[in-house]
């Protein structure tokens, strides 16, 4: 699967048996089950040991017995519940990252939790994970907003402006103004079916597949996309 910013995503990863390494008051440290130790790995160095924050509002993972009840020495599984989030960044990576374990991932996504508002002042914002990057993740696309257009699409719309489609927030307009574009949209270039994307945006307006989207990601406040 080909992901993209603003996809809406569940996620769920099995419960693996694991073995707790350390523990302080931010996090619980774990052997990963998953990964195996790079030993050509020349930039970095990883011991086989996860931190992972025992009360961050971000964390995807969680372990069963529950962190606050764990000690070194201790067993428990380690997974993620099934549960809503959605992509704010996407980085391919060729060749594959060096990251001091494998597999090397080729593919990360930067993903917040289900109602959770992208912030772009926030310097430090979202989760990383790494679909195909060793941990069994299943991920089922819930929506996509403009799931009808292809990166790199140039569309003309109701307004008579030309549009360049970078991704759901990112539009560019050819004549260098602002804004977005006016539905009904009309392919100009490109891969997109141009009755798909004349049949899509026969009604409604950008506004409102950024309100669907909203709805989708659990998000209640109006906010911009990023």
């Amino acid at each position: 699967m080909v992901y993209r910013v603003g996809d809406v995503l569940r996620i769920s990863c099995p419960f693996t048996p694991t073995v707790v390494v350390g523990v302080d008051e931010a996090h619980v440290s774990v052997r990963w089950p998953w990964w195996e130790i790079d030993p050509d790995a020349e930039g970095s160095c990883w011991n086989g040991v996860v931190a992972l924050g025992r009360a961050h509002p971000d964390e995807l993972y969680v372990t069963d017995p529950p962190a606050p009840r764990l000690a070194p020495g201790d067993t428990c599984r380690i997974g993620i519940p099934a549960r809503i989030i959605h992509v704010i960044e996407v980085h391919e990576y060729d060749p594959p990252q060096e990251t001091g374990w494998l597999p090397r991932p080729g593919l990360s996504l930067l993903v917040l939790r289900a109602g959770e508002a992208p912030d772009a002042a926030s310097e430090f914002q979202g989760t990383s994970i790494e679909p195909g990057g060793g941990v069994p993740f299943t991920l089922e696309l819930l929506f996509r907003p403009y799931a009808f257009l292809m990166a790199g699409d140039d569309v003309a719309d109701a307004d008579g402006r030309a549009w360049r489609f970078d991704g759901p927030w990112t539009w560019a307009a050819y004549d260098g103004a602002g804004g977005v574009p006016a539905w009904p949209l009309t392919l100009l270039a490109g891969g997109a079916d141009p009755v798909a994307v004349a049949t899509a945006t026969a009604t409604g307006s950008h506004e409102a597949e950024a309100s669907r989207w909203r709805r989708a990601a659990g998000i209640q406040h109006e906010t911009s996309p990023r």
